[in-house]
């Protein structure tokens, strides 16, 4: 009897990767992880070790549809369906229906919303093709969604266009994601010209009316972007105290709705059953990372006070905000272990000192401080209204909430 393939959800970059190496827009790269090329896939550790045993790996949708699979010992990839969900999925063409679609066309790969400047270099073009460059991509840049919207908009304006979706990830590195946009590019346009339009550096560009509104939109003010203010310290520092305080003077203020998200009421309603072993304390955490970023997708504020005690998992929720389009504000209140101790009102470090209490951070297990919090707070002989005027303080400087009456 044959071992069953494990199956694994790649991230947003490597599904996108996924599309484009499946319809041939990634040509002559065929599959992941091919020495020297940008596009990669990382697999747990668990998956790999299933995957040998099973000779591949099942590469899943975040629903769970299977989208391919991927030998272990070639590494071929072998198409099992496509997405047939998510927004202007009906522009997703592959290089060979553009090709024979399009032949004859201007190609134009479009990575932001076209300005007025760069639609009148393509006003007397008879047939165009934006080809919107969509993928995952930076926290700076447009939403993916957004790009497509004023893509759309901007062939509006030029009769004769049409718009291609291709869900090209960003990879962080400028010289390889050049180097691949070109390639992909040219994979569509095939011997038709592809065109690269430029806005004059001496200028601040303008947009018509309707590509401007979609700006607005996706590129809200700081002020008024999805926020989430994320607390980290040992038990008893005071965060759940600052962050409470906080929440209540933000919902007085009534200029932006906010959600608590606190470590002790989050472990009752939303991961019941996780233990506090290392493993199921970062799953409680990535629970809080995701709740929190859909919370900023919608504009919203999530302040959240767990102890999370390890850097890594601290960035997968910085990472998730990011791309949810949100800012992620990280408060570090480094109330000393000693005085932490000293406070313990709900008996726990006496606990974790007799070993009642295994895995306890700051005792019996580490807590890693972070480097890149946006401001350090210790409550050590403060009271709260002193120590949160710096969290209010720092929040004000990087011009993400007003806290004054």
């Amino acid at each position: 009897m044959s071992t069953p393939a494990p199956q694994h959800c790649p991230t947003p970059r490597e599904l996108d990767d996924l599309e484009l190496l499946l319809n041939g827009a990634l040509d002559p790269i065929r599959t992941f992880n091919e020495p020297g090329s940008p596009v990669t896939l990382s697999l747990p550790d668990e998956v790999v070790t299933a995957a040998e045993e099973a000779g591949e790996v099942e590469l899943v949708d975040p629903e769970g549809l299977p989208l391919a699979r991927l030998s272990t010992a070639t590494g071929a990839l072998e198409a099992r369906s496509h997405a047939a969900y998510g927004p202007f999925r009906r522009l997703h063409l592959t290089p060979a229906e553009v090709r024979a679609t399009h032949a004859g066309s201007v190609f134009v790969p479009v990575t932001d919303a076209l300005t007025d400047h760069e639609l009148a270099q393509l006003a007397g073009e008879q047939r165009v093709v934006l080809l919107a460059l969509s993928g995952a991509g930076t926290p700076d840049q447009l939403s993916p969604v957004a790009l497509i919207r004023a893509t759309l908009a901007a062939a509006g304006h030029l009769p004769g266009a049409s718009v291609v979706v291709v869900p090209l990830a960003a990879r962080g590195d400028a010289e390889a994601d050049h180097a691949l946009g070109v390639q992909v590019v040219r994979n569509y346009a095939g011997d038709d010209p592809v065109r690269a339009l430029a806005e004059p550096a001496d200028q601040d560009p303008t947009y018509p009316d309707d590509i401007a509104a979609i700006l607005d939109f996706d590129r809200p003010e700081p002020e008024s972007r999805g926020l989430v203010l994320f607390f980290t310290g040992l038990s008893g520092s005071g965060k759940s105290t600052l962050a409470r305080a906080l929440q209540d003077k933000l919902l007085e203020q009534g200029r932006r709705t906010v959600s608590s998200l606190d470590g002790d009421v989050v472990r009752r309603n939303l991961s019941a059953g996780l233990t506090f072993s290392r493993e199921d304390r970062e799953t409680n955490i990535r629970r809080i990372g995701w709740v929190a970023a859909e919370i900023a997708r919608h504009g919203g504020v999530a302040i959240c006070s767990p102890i999370a005690p390890f850097d890594e998992t601290r960035q997968q929720v910085r990472e998730m905000v990011a791309e949810a389009g949100g800012e992620f504000f990280l408060v570090h209140v480094a109330t000393p272990l000693e005085e932490c101790e000293r406070r313990d009102r709900k008996g726990l470090y006496a606990k974790a000192r007799q070993g009642v209490i295994p895995e306890f951070t700051g005792i019996s297990s580490p807590y890693e401080e972070p480097q890149d919090a946006a401001v350090r707070v210790d409550t050590t002989g403060r009271t709260i209204e002193d120590a949160l005027s710096d969290v209010e303080k720092a929040l004000e400087a990087a011009g993400l909430l007003d806290l004054g009456p």
